[in-house]
């Protein structure tokens, strides 16, 4: 017996619950905690009517159109159902009551109570009662036999009596329940249960099993068991056939029982293993309703309770048909809220005595014979719930005998259907509205502004109210043609009104924003034409209608294109000149909606963006909003609460953005969204508490969700960085839609996301590099732009990863090629841009002079983050150029590892990737110079101009870097590898690294073992001559100002002076290489020298800014 278990409501405050359905089975009424009884038209019902009958309500009973209630003030009323008017009091107790029941003819009232007593009543004169007496603790249930002579009770002093009403007397007592002293003490609540109809049986539970008594000998003739069934049984219900038995249990489990074959036929578990305290059977047999000690309701929906196969020849096809779709699906998983019985054994149809097996047709064991037949054709498509009535409506009279007379065998007329079923097809709605059966609704919010609308008994009405009242104010229309749909933008109002036998479905449009004085224009749609969907854009408006067309108007009401749609409209919204429309592709099945995505451009360039293409779904789940971002990017959420946005930078693909019901407490609340920004990042939504939509009043307030990418491994540093990086550049897609569009963009925004992307970058870089995994460095390194890659390269040098580092200079370079090509085209197309900003961080000289402050803020961050991690990283970039070493990764000083760019700009200049002093000595010695690329990543700037007037003049304009701060250059610095590592000096140069105060650098003879291996530059040699005269101009200046002023100063010379100086450096290296050599045999002068440069190095280090940041391992950029 396959069934559904449909996800639970929220009906009332925590604690016991109760629940029924009235004699139609169209109603299910629940009782609960709060004193209210709700009346339900189907557990989607999200606006029960609901009736207050005291403080608590502990038990109700319904039949007649009578609803007895028993609440906190003792006493046990009558209300008129489902009216809800008050018709008198019962009976009183002199304590609470704790169940009430009506007997099979709803004459008849019997209820229990804590104070012991068992009370019968009359429901046409409450004066007529008789009290059964004889428990000696509270009661707690009570059932009436069917056939009203006996009356069975269960009390806290652990027996079960059965009574004869009449005589009031008791019958039998069986001694079968653990005593307690108090009904919310008990550990079961004993809910008895007499066999409907031929009123044969009592079920008992006792325990984790139900006990069969029969009626007349008292005999316990039976016990319904289930090796599944671990937990305590709370309460039992029958089938109104009477062969199928329900329990539910404490820990929330329920299992129904087939009494004739004794075999359990259903098994479900409640969601949250809450204990199942309420249990009725649906009149037609298809459905059982639960409720839990949460005040939780919850529903079994397609369970099969035929007792006969015998059928009218005239109803062959109904029933062929709704056996079409029987529940094959028996090895799907309980938690999906389905049957984990898997197939049952077939076995003979047999009678009560299971005499009658003349013919082998198998059937399953449940009882159901397979009989599919005809497929009906119906153009409206039917629920799935009306295919799971079964036999139900078919079935005789039940006799005597609760056994089922043998079946006669029915063959299948037509070829057996054994495929998936179709589901019911979504209802097109209106994003942002709430249902139209309610009186008081939402008919639209936005972004712009809240459209009501009421339909009470005093007033049909629309109240539009906008969020900024400088668009307009707010309006009250009176809604005379009954309007059902709405929109609103910052132009106009739109509402949409369905035909009527008499009237045509019509548009109107308040159009607000209009200079003229008639702002209202309406239009009749066709004959037959019904409007399902309507929507507002920047000067346009779209209807989809039931003809499935779409017909576009001017906000002023000129009508423009129509096109048809591929399938029936699910919902459409409109945005600036984008119309995006969902709608059905293609039937679904087994609960799948296949809906299909149309994006259209609609402004002055038409163009179709998406085609048809497929909306993805959540499993199982609809459509519940659609809209865009504020910023102009598709966005929907389907009813799992999964929000997926169009990723236009992966082939206009859905990127899931957020799940809403991680937040959500319970599985029954739900977050209505109202609207989504991507800058600042933020869902707008409105929590609903045990509901899918907000009241109207009182005005509910609006939340705001954080996004996040379902990455794996977010609760890890690299799982968090990699969500935040693609999360970024998912966000920030928009800017360039918006520029190719023609809009203008927030530059600076862009500007931000951009450098915030590449700090996530450089954040995941360091900590791959910490964990040694060099080939994912490399990878991160090609989403870098080029500048950054440079910071990666001085990085990997640092942490002496020189592998790493040449990889990394090979990609700078091929990034650099590519801007070089890139730059010329774009001139040539768009002259007229000359500001624009372009990724690489360089500028071609002569044009775009707009970028050199933001240039310059990257260049220096990236030299700080350098200064960070001087404590690793010792030595100077001055000393690093002229130093002499082998390269590893280089054949022959010959030939440069890195070609020279082509020029582009006009100024000549450097090219960074250049190694220095290839093709040319640069020192005295006799053997050409051998260089590393990566001693020159950095320093290549500050070289410029020497080699850009030292080597050949360069014919046309060339590439050139923009310049850095002077602080940053003098900050930076660069870790050098000697080759071995004995050799590494960690002696930091003084003027460079220590504050205003420290002396001038130490003289040629001093630290003669840093001086062997670093000569000067001609600037610090330049810099030591001219110090004075810079401090006595500027007395006031920082040690890194002198620095700064004396780089401009130095700049100044020309370069045949510059060149000069650098010899000179060069010769004074030279005299101290003699000095060295002659103090060689001094001994003892080297250690000391050695211990104070150790010194040096605590004192900068203590220096330092001490904050986390500032560590290799939590690289990262400082924020000024």
């Amino acid at each position: 017996m396959p069934c559904e278990r449909k996800p639970m409501r929220y009906g009332h405050s925590e604690g016991h619950t109760e629940v029924c359905f009235d004699d139609s089975g169209k109603f299910i009424v629940t009782c609960g905690n709060d004193g209210d009884v709700r009346i339900w038209e189907g557990l989607d019902d999200d606006d029960p009517k609901f009736i207050t009958v005291g403080e608590k309500a502990y038990s109700l009973a319904l039949k007649n159109g009578k609803l007895v209630t028993a609440s906190s003030n003792n006493t046990v009323q009558i209300h008129t159902f489902p009216d809800g008017d008050p018709d008198g009091i019962l009976t009183r107790f002199t304590t609470n009551a704790t169940h009430v029941t009506f007997n099979s003819s709803g004459s008849r009232v019997a209820a229990g109570s804590s104070d012991f007593m068992v009370k019968v009543v009359e429901v046409s004169d409450s004066s007529q009662q008789k009290t059964l007496r004889g428990h000696e603790a509270p009661v707690l249930s009570v059932t009436f036999d069917p056939k009203d002579d006996f009356l069975a009770s269960a009390s806290c002093d652990g027996s079960v009596v059965v009574w004869n009403i009449e005589e009031q007397s008791q019958l039998i007592s069986w001694p079968l329940l653990q005593k307690t002293n108090d009904v919310s003490n008990a550990k079961s609540l004993c809910r008895l249960a007499w066999q409907p109809a031929t009123a044969k049986f009592l079920a008992v539970p006792v325990e984790t099993k139900v006990h069969l008594y029969e009626r007349g000998t008292w005999d316990h003739v039976s016990t319904l068991s289930d090796d599944l069934q671990t937990q305590l049984i709370n309460v039992v219900a029958w089938s109104p056939c009477g062969r199928f038995l329900a329990a539910g249990s404490v820990g929330g489990s329920l299992t129904v029982w087939d009494v004739n074959s004794k075999l359990c036929v259903e098994r479900q578990k409640h969601e949250k293993g809450f204990t199942v305290c309420g249990l009725a059977w649906n009149p037609s047999g298809s459905q059982v309703a639960y409720t839990d000690t949460e005040g939780c309701l919850g529903l079994l929906d397609g369970l099969s309770t035929s007792t006969s196969t015998k059928q009218a020849p005239t109803k062959k096809t109904a029933k062929e048909y709704d056996d079409l779709f029987d529940d094959d699906d028996d090895d799907r998983l309980m938690d999906e809220g389905l049957s984990d019985t898997n197939s049952p054994v077939k076995k003979p149809v047999a009678g009560g005595d299971d005499d009658d097996d003349d013919d082998d047709f198998l059937v399953p064991a449940t009882g159901r014979v397979r009989n599919r037949g005809a497929i009906l054709d119906d153009e409206n498509s039917l629920d799935t719930g009306s295919l799971k009535v079964g036999w139900d409506k078919f079935r005789d009279d039940e006799d005597s005998s609760a056994a089922a007379p043998a079946a006669p065998p029915l063959v299948p007329l037509r070829p057996v259907y054994e495929g998936p079923r179709p589901s019911a097809p979504q209802k097109a709605f209106q994003p942002g509205s709430t249902p139209a059966h309610l009186t008081h609704r939402f008919m639209m919010w936005n972004s712009v502004g809240i459209v009501r609308g009421y339909n009470d008994e005093q007033d049909n009405a629309i109240d539009v109210e906008f969020h900024d009242t400088a668009v307009h104010h707010a309006m009250h229309l009176t809604n005379s043609l009954g309007h059902t749909v709405a929109d609103l933008s910052q132009e106009a109002v739109l509402l949409a009104c369905p035909s009527t036998d008499e009237l045509a479905s019509k548009l109107q449009c308040f159009h607000f924003s209009s200079w003229d004085t008639n702002k209202e224009w309406m239009v009749d749609l066709p004959p037959g034409e019904d409007v399902r969907a309507l929507c507002l854009g920047q000067g346009w408006a779209a209807v989809a209608t039931s003809a499935l067309m779409l017909r576009l108007f001017s906000i002023g009401g000129v009508q423009k294109e129509i096109f048809s749609l591929p399938g029936n409209v699910v919902c459409m919204v409109g945005h600036g000149e984008q119309l995006l429309i969902v709608y059905h592709r293609a039937p679904g099945f087994d609960g799948e909606q296949a809906l299909g995505v149309q994006l259209l451009q609609i402004g002055g360039r038409k163009k179709q963006l998406m085609n048809g293409e497929p909306l993805p779904l959540s499993h199982k789940s609809h459509l519940s909003w659609l809209g865009f971002t504020a910023e102009g990017t598709p966005c929907y959420v389907d009813s799992d609460g999964v929000v997926r946005m169009l990723n236009r930078g992966l082939g206009n693909t859905w990127t899931p953005v957020c799940n809403t019901r991680e937040t959500c407490k319970s599985k029954s609340d739900h977050y209505w969204v109202v609207g989504i920004h991507e800058n600042p990042q933020q869902l707008r939504c409105i929590p609903c508490k045990g509901s899918r939509y907000p009241p109207t009043l009182p005005r509910p307030a609006v939340a705001i969700l954080p996004f996040k990418l379902p990455l794996c491994q977010t609760s890890t540093e690299k799982g968090l960085m990699e969500e935040q990086y693609w999360r970024s550049v998912l966000f920030h897609n928009h800017f360039s839609f918006l520029s190719s569009s023609g809009y203008e963009v927030d530059e600076d925004g862009r500007t931000q996301s951009q450098k915030e992307q590449q700090e996530l970058l450089m954040k995941m870089f360091a900590l791959s590099c910490k964990l040694e995994r060099e080939f994912r460095c490399v990878e991160l390194a090609e989403l870098m732009t080029q500048n950054v890659v440079t910071l990666a390269i001085r990085y990997a040098s640092r942490s002496r990863r020189m592998v790493l580092a040449q990889r990394l200079s090979e990609i700078a370079l091929e990034k650099a090629n590519q801007i070089q090509e890139e730059e010329p085209e774009e001139q040539e197309e768009e002259p007229e841009y000359a500001a624009v900003r372009r990724p690489s961080g360089y500028e071609v000289t002569g044009g775009r002079q707009g970028n050199r402050r933001q240039q310059e803020e990257e260049e220096e961050r990236v030299q700080e983050l350098g200064d960070e991690e001087e404590e690793d990283a010792p030595e100077t970039e001055e000393e690093a150029e002229t130093r002499k070493r082998v390269n590893p990764f280089v054949k022959e000083a010959a030939s440069p590892v890195t070609p020279s760019l082509t020029p582009i700009g006009k100024v000549g200049r450097a090219n960074p990737f250049k190694v220095l002093g290839s093709g040319k000595p640069s020192s005295s010695s006799a053997q050409p110079r051998v260089t590393n690329i990566l001693d020159n990543m950095t320093s290549s700037r500050k070289s410029s101009q020497l080699s850009g007037s030292a080597g050949k003049p360069n014919k046309g304009p060339v590439l050139k870097p923009l310049a850095p701060r002077a602080k940053a250059k003098t900050q930076s610095t660069l870790l050098q590898m000697t080759k071995k590592k004995t050799q590494e000096i960690t002696q930091p140069a003084a003027e460079q690294q220590k504050p205003a105060e420290a002396p001038p650098p130490a003289s040629p003879a001093d630290n003669t073992e840093n001086k062997r291996l670093l000569p000067k530059t001609g600037f610090q040699f330049w810099l030591e001559e001219n110090r004075k005269s810079i401090t006595a101009d500027h007395p006031d200046l920082e040690e890194t100002d002198v620095i700064k002023e004396a780089m401009g100063r130095f700049r100044t010379l020309s370069a045949e002076e510059r060149l000069s100086w650098t010899e000179r450096a060069k010769g004074q290296t030279g005299e101290a290489d003699l000095k060295k050599r002659k103090r060689a045999g001094g001994g003892g002068g080297g250690g000391n020298e050695h211990g104070q440069a150790e010194a040096d190095e605590n004192s900068a280090k203590k220096k330092k800014c001490l904050d986390p940041s500032a560590k290799l391992s939590a690289f990262a950029f400082n924020k000024n």
